[in-house]
């Protein structure tokens, strides 16, 4: 099993003459189990496509492994709306 980010496109909603985009994190065997795991979380109007994927095995120097058994605890995802700004950001 591996990491892969996804980046899915699709129709903005009605009205709209652009495309949304997200990035979906999934855990699959293969490119093909990827795609398909992807569209299945897309958030957006009606169906997504593939942009791009990639199999993540290094990132920033460290690597990724991935092992079975993980959950995610209540209140782990912090948006980057709730975190404090500096004047740059």
């Amino acid at each position: 099993m591996k990491l892969f980010a996804v980046l899915l496109g699709g129709s903005g909603v009605p009205g709209r003459l652009s495309e949304d985009h997200e990035t979906v994190f999934v855990i699959a065997e293969d490119e093909r189990s990827a795609k398909k795991a992807a569209k299945a979380k897309w958030a957006g109007y009606g169906r997504p496509h593939v942009d791009a994927l990639v199999s993540l095995d290094h990132v920033d120097g460290f690597d990724i492994s991935v092992v079975p058994g993980g959950t995610v605890p209540e209140g782990a995802f912090v948006s980057y709306n709730d975190l404090p700004h500096d004047e740059e950001d």
